[in-house]
């Protein structure tokens, strides 16, 4: 029997929208309503208030893509070590890598026979030199410098040159260097200004300008032959010009013994200044 057009009920349309409702809300999830424990409405991710977290698994933070370790600063090259002041390059290429003690004497000029002499120290090739002591009035030869000396050019030679041996006609102060005591250590006569040369040898440092080093200041032998000249001292000053040797005076000449170290391998370093500064 067919059931007349009005007797339907006409429900179906409530009942669609309530099952689309239904579905609708169970699409939730991650802490959206319909998610196990969600609260019914969506949160937001960690973050500044109003503000959504960056994109990310369960709304947290991504890190910062890593960059690996800062790279550190370039090292600033060492200073090189200080120099003795007024030296050159070709001066100081002359003093041994060994050496530790440099005694410098500088002439006025390449014709002036005054001088000032510093003894400077390190404590290694590669340390910084320093003046162990004040400048020091000194004397030269009588003519100047050369750096071709000849016996009786009265000029003292320029250059570089160990110290290695010491002696005199006084019993020496507390040194550290062999020390030739001698009577033979004796001058008479006058400077070239009419001052008396008695006394100079009293203390005498020899300078390794041919000669044998490491043998006594009288020690005669002249490698380069005697018409280069020797005898080229460090001795006691007179009050005058040399003949070749440079002097200072007789309280510095024991002060210099008592400073010099044959372990530091000492040298001189003399001549005009603008030699010494090639």
């Amino acid at each position: 029997m067919s059931v007349p057009r009005s007797s339907v009920p006409r429900r179906l349309p409530y009942v669609v929208c309530a099952v689309l409702v239904l579905l609708l809300a169970g699409c939730g999830t991650d802490g959206t309503a319909g998610s196990p424990g969600g609260s019914g409405t969506h949160t937001r991710s960690a973050g500044a208030p109003g503000v959504p977290g960056p994109p990310g698994a369960g709304g947290a933070s991504a890190a910062p893509p890593s960059t690996g370790p800062a790279a550190a600063p370039p090292r600033p090259s060492p200073a090189p070590p200080r120099e003795i002041p007024g030296l050159g390059p070709r001066t100081r290429a002359a003093i041994p890598a060994g050496a530790r003690q440099a005694f410098v004497v500088t002439g006025e000029s390449a014709d002036s026979n005054r001088s000032t002499a510093v003894l400077y120290t390190r404590d290694g090739p590669a340390a910084d030199w320093r003046a162990a002591m004040a400048p020091w009035p000194a004397h030269n030869a009588l003519n100047g410098w050369t750096s071709d000396h000849w016996e009786g050019d009265l000029r003292s030679p320029v250059g570089v040159y160990t110290l290695t041996a010491a002696g005199g006609r006084l019993d020496p102060p507390a040194t550290a260097f062999p020390y030739d005591l001698s009577p033979d250590f004796r001058v008479a006569g006058e400077g070239f200004h009419g001052e008396p040369l008695e006394g100079s040898f009293d203390y005498v440092v020899a300078i390794d300008y041919n000669r044998l080093p490491g043998t006594s200041p009288l020690d005669h032998t002249r490698p380069l032959g005697t018409e280069r000249g020797g005898g080229i001292w460090i001795h006691v000053d007179h009050g005058g010009p040399t003949q070749g040797c440079v002097s200072i005076a007789e309280d510095r000449m024991k002060e210099l013994l008592g400073l010099l170290d044959p372990s530091g391998d000492p040298v001189v370093v003399m001549g005009d200044a603008a030699s010494l500064s090639a």
